[in-house]
């Protein structure tokens, strides 16, 4: 199956978020601001593949590389009952498509949550060697959300507002910025869930609140 025809069919069923109920990592809200809210997530493990180029390339190859491990490049471990002809099995597509782009390296890392129902040891063994898992341990994460296309320049405008609001309310973060996507490219813009995302390391103290509200400043 081509790289095209695996970017369309995820996007089929990505399309499909509307009409039936698309797994999505667990989460609460712990805290809700103008700007974004602040989740405490539970762990959860990803597939994930490290591919160069700008945006638009990138975009193809890692979701060609994803797509092709969940919908059938994979070994079934033994005693899986959903496994196909040829020994594979299809994974469940799952929400949100995860990407990042890290500060030391050149190119982006993508990534697909997989269902909950697996960890390390029970996934499918991936055919192609740029595929690879992580378990993704509980964190706290800031979250902004938009819509529109995906482009460079939306990313880079909906980062910095969500930098911008973090800073000013004393919420500490580490890493880079994620962009996580939840719809298929053939989504009309304004209909489509974009979010920017932060792993967030400390929130203000109700006192550092207390204090700098009293002030007339931002918490820091």
């Amino acid at each position: 199956m081509s790289i095209t025809r695996l970017i369309l069919l995820t996007a089929a069923i990505l399309a499909g978020e509307s009409a039936m109920a698309i797994e999505q990592p667990k989460f609460r809200v712990v805290a809700e601001y103008d700007e974004y809210e602040i989740r405490e997530y539970e762990p959860y493990v990803v597939a994930e593949t490290r591919v160069s180029g700008d945006q638009r390339s990138a975009d193809n190859s890692g979701f060609g590389i994803l797509a092709g491990y969940i919908f059938g490049k994979n070994k079934a471990r033994p005693g899986v009952a959903t496994v196909q002809r040829d020994g594979a099995e299809k994974i469940s597509m799952t929400a949100p498509v995860i990407s990042t782009s890290p500060e030391d390296e050149a190119g982006y890392i993508y990534s697909f949550v997989m269902p909950s129902k697996y960890t390390l040891d029970t996934l499918p063994e991936p055919l192609d060697g740029r595929v690879s898992f992580r378990e993704v341990p509980a964190r706290l994460v800031a979250a902004h959300r938009f819509s529109g296309r995906w482009q460079q320049r939306r990313f880079d405008k909906h980062v910095a507002i969500l930098e911008e609001a973090l800073r000013d309310d004393g919420v500490e973060t580490i890493g880079e910025p994620m962009l996580a996507r939840y719809n298929a490219p053939f989504v009309p813009g304004f209909m489509r869930r974009n979010e920017v995302m932060f792993q967030v390391v400390r929130l203000p103290s109700p006192r550092e609140v207390e204090l700098a509200y009293e002030a007339g400043e931002p918490a820091r």
